[in-house]
């Protein structure tokens, strides 16, 4: 008889200050919780969320989203700044091009 193999849930999300800038990730790979939500936000089922990012398990990407359930303020946040700082650059970029004009 073979006996399951059983997974600490707790153990699929992690967190590194060296690696992803300490932001929460898939433990063993260098997916974010963020990138996970951003697939999940466009709305792509957990299943396709695996087709799109194929080396992932479908309990590492639930895992994934049930930490960001679980902490939706602090991933929220983390969005939010990261756009900020897209519409910063993007700003940044366009006051170049008028300058060179």
């Amino acid at each position: 008889m073979v006996t399951p193999v059983m997974t600490d849930i707790g153990t699929l999300i992690t967190r590194s200050t060296n690696v992803r800038g300490g932001r929460p990730r898939i433990a063993g790979t260098g997916v974010t919780v963020r990138r996970i939500v951003g697939w999940y936000k466009l709305g792509l089922e957990p299943e396709e969320i695996v087709d799109e990012i194929p080396h992932l398990t479908l309990a590492q990407v639930y895992a994934a989203l049930a930490y960001y359930h679980a902490n939706r303020d602090e991933i929220e946040k983390d969005l939010a700044e990261e756009e900020a700082e897209a519409v910063r650059l993007e700003q940044r970029h366009h006051q170049n091009q008028a300058h060179r004009s």
